[in-house]
């Protein structure tokens, strides 16, 4: 039997996004405040949901504190008020548009789950823009 298991986590960073290849003019008209050379930030909720084979010993597909203690180590350690632009070596030719930091999230957390199972990650950088990741 599969199931869905689901942990929120929670995180504050700062970003710019800003493609390097173009005129600060295309940036601005994409991107709009987003690009502003300061920097913005966000207070990020995130939601990792864990689709997985039910074990008929344990009746649990993860065992949730080893989920918690991941995504604290794989992002919230990893991410929190850090500016995503400088600090974070994965966005320094990557604009860290909220598509990129779920992609980013979820390679981190898939590696380091190390099950077989289908990965989520929902992300909200406010609470009306969201995104969905599954691999």
């Amino acid at each position: 039997m599969r199931v869905s298991i689901c942990r929120k986590g929670h995180f504050n960073a700062a970003h710019r996004l800003y493609n390097n290849n173009w005129s600060k003019e295309k940036n601005k008209k994409v991107f709009g405040i987003c690009s502003n050379e300061n920097f913005h930030g966000h207070n990020y909720e995130l939601t990792v949901k864990i689709y997985g084979e039910l074990d008929k010993e344990t009746g649990m597909v993860f065992e949730l504190k080893r989920m918690k203690d991941i995504i604290k180590k794989e992002v919230e350690d990893v991410l929190d008020h850090k500016n995503l632009n400088l600090d974070i070596p994965y966005f320094k030719n990557v604009v860290p548009t909220t598509e990129n930091l779920a992609i980013f999230i979820w390679k981190k957390l898939y590696d380091a789950f190390k099950i077989d199972c289908k990965l989520t990650v929902i992300l909200y950088e406010t609470p009306r823009n969201f995104v969905e990741f599954s691999g």
